[in-house]
């Protein structure tokens, strides 16, 4: 009997932005295949009968080959049973998960997908930093900061560095002075706010305002490391030492 893949998106880390999907799927499955950057308290909420299969890439670290990875989910898949594929924030942005999917469709599996709050709207609620705001950004662009196998960063510099726009960039600290260095290339002003947001939504959070003529500096000086998320843009002139929903509850309390 054939059994099926569920890609989960378990959201940015704090196990309250799961959506019920998501948790109604990690607590169907037989066999768990999770990412390193999936949280224990998510990891948790599995059924108790299930087996737990770990897959975590670190940079420059990838213990289990993105190959291998599709071929375990095929292998489970094909014995019968109910597989979720847990990976952090949403599986469709730079989670892979299109990538494996394909695979899986193509071999006769079915997949089933449950969307995960990416860690750009978690680190924007966390922060009360909009992604878009009246009169300072009219949209926003996502990009990852870099490439399989240590390629060259070869983005749309051009595009990216649009002063009207917020720019998001994930798993950017290797390459921070580079992306930097680009955008200002373009034009886009050393003065442009930027924040910057570690393991965002979780109790390990941190947060570094800068301005993009010295974020490589003082992200190397902060000892920041993966996952950090940069937020660039004027949104980040929003940005108050305390969360907004701090402020509220305070304000209400």
């Amino acid at each position: 009997m054939s059994g099926k893949v569920f890609l989960i998106g378990a959201g940015p880390g704090d196990p309250e932005l799961m959506t019920l999907r998501a948790l109604r799927m990690l607590q169907e499955a037989d066999v768990v295949v999770y990412d390193r950057l999936v949280s224990a308290d998510i990891l948790n909420l599995h059924a108790e009968s299930a087996r737990l299969i770990p897959v975590g890439k670190a940079p420059k670290c990838h213990t289990v080959p993105q190959d291998r990875i599709n071929e375990i989910l095929l292998e489970e898949a094909s014995a019968g049973h109910t597989v979720a594929r847990l990976k952090g924030g949403d599986p469709m942005i730079f989670g892979r998960g299109s990538e494996e999917a394909a695979y899986l469709i193509a071999r006769g599996v079915a997949v089933e997908y449950a969307p995960g709050i990416t860690a750009a709207q978690g680190a924007s609620c966390s922060t009360g930093v909009p992604l878009t705001h009246r009169g300072l950004a009219t949209s926003v662009q996502y990009v990852t900061g870099h490439r399989q196998a240590d390629k060259v960063l070869d983005l749309d510099w051009k595009r990216l560095a649009d002063p009207d726009s917020t720019l998001v960039v994930y798993m950017g600290v290797a390459n921070i002075g580079q992306i930097a260095m680009g955008l200002m290339t373009e034009n886009l002003p050393g003065s442009t706010p930027v924040l910057a947001v570690g393991k965002a939504t979780t109790p390990d959070e941190r947060r570094l305002v800068s301005r993009l003529d010295q974020l490589a500096k003082d992200v190397r000086a902060a000892d920041l490391k993966a996952p950090t998320l940069f937020v660039i843009g004027k949104v980040v002139s929003l940005y108050a030492e305390r969360p907004v929903a701090e402020l509220l509850e305070q304000a209400h309390g």
